[in-house]
């Protein structure tokens, strides 16, 4: 599911990704026996990857509009590459240890 998540990131926007996925991968996860909450927690942090990459990148767009006009993607793309380590990084913390991610909302319960 997270595979075809963040392939869909590649090309699709962030709602459409949501649109689609969510009705499909909704009751598997429940009748999987996964906390909804943590897998809402996973599908964030693979959208925030998928509109990290090229090609369609949203938010690398979105920062070649804000910086100097002389900064091509090139440069985009090396910038958001250690950000995309980073959240990599998250997604297999919050993967491989559930915890981290239902720790803060256990505590409202």
């Amino acid at each position: 599911m997270q595979g075809i998540l963040i392939f869909l990131g590649c090309f699709i926007d962030w709602v459409g990704i949501i649109m689609l996925c969510v009705p499909i991968f909704g009751p598997i996860v429940r009748q999987l026996g996964f906390d909804p909450v943590w897998f809402g927690i996973l599908m964030l942090i693979n959208l925030e990857i998928a509109l990290t990459t090229p090609p369609f990148g949203l938010l690398l767009f979105v920062m070649k509009g804000v910086a100097p006009e002389d900064t091509t993607m090139w440069d985009i793309y090396r910038a958001g590459f250690p950000f995309l380590l980073c959240d990599l990084v998250a997604l297999i913390l919050v993967t491989a240890v559930p915890d981290l991610a239902l720790w803060l909302p256990s505590l409202m319960i």
